[in-house]
């Protein structure tokens, strides 16, 4: 099966295909809507073939179906119909959700994505957890994502954002005990070390987890991931 993978961000939309591996992106921002999005999609990915399309998507998803609009893009997300506006069956999944799987080497992994705001998920034994820890109440009436995504590096400085961002790590490994946790999302490259039991997540691994949705060994991540292209987590 060829699938299409799509990773959509508050500041871009990154897309690749089995059939062409080099990701590609478009610009996306607080006022882009799904119809908007896949205008573009469809435009760009003229003359590709494909079968499937995986969507990671900045926010909650339940049973495959989008929950609330973003924080960071427009609306009329919820209740868009994907499959119908793209013309082939797809599987909608939390962007953090999709960048874990594809970045998950097997036990218990926490996924943190520093981007725009804080992607997180966990998988244990390679069931996926879509969670929403950045929106979880932290100090002074604001929540994590407000001290570690892009508004607060841009508030605090790149020096006192990268204190913050290990005091956050440490917290969510004392309360949730993985084994180890990726750092991914587009800020992950600012930090000039990584906190302790941390390792750096291929931001590209995101269209990575988009295919594995679709391959019988990964679907609904019933079992634990073993073996395929990704790397072991070092020791």
């Amino acid at each position: 099966m060829k699938i299409l993978a799509i990773d959509v961000g508050g500041s871009h939309v990154k897309f690749a295909a089995t059939t062409h591996n080099s990701p590609s992106r478009f610009e996306s921002g607080p006022k882009m809507t799904p119809g908007q999005m896949v205008k573009k999609i469809l435009k760009a990915t003229k003359g590709w073939r494909y079968d499937a399309v995986s969507i990671g998507y900045p926010g909650v998803v339940r049973h495959g179906s989008i929950a609330r609009d973003p924080y960071n893009l427009g609306s009329g997300w919820v209740g868009f119909d994907f499959s119908a506006a793209l013309g082939r069956p797809v599987k909608l999944v939390n962007d953090a959700a999709m960048q874990a799987l594809g970045d998950y080497a097997g036990g218990t992994m926490l996924f943190l994505g520093l981007g725009t705001g804080l992607g997180s998920a966990l998988i244990v034994d390679g069931v996926i957890a879509a969670m929403e820890l950045g929106h979880l109440h932290y100090a002074h009436g604001r929540n994590y994502e407000d001290y570690v995504g892009a508004q607060g590096r841009a508030r605090l400085g790149n020096k006192k954002w990268r204190r913050k961002v290990s005091d956050v790590v440490e917290d969510f490994r004392k309360a949730l005990l993985p084994d180890y946790i990726v750092i991914g999302g587009g800020n992950a490259v600012r930090l000039k070390r990584l906190p302790p039991q941390t390792h750096l997540g291929n931001n590209d691994f995101a269209f990575l987890g988009g295919f594995r949705l679709w391959d019988r060994a990964y679907q609904h991540a019933e079992r634990p991931v073993k073996g395929g292209s990704h790397p072991a987590i070092p020791e």
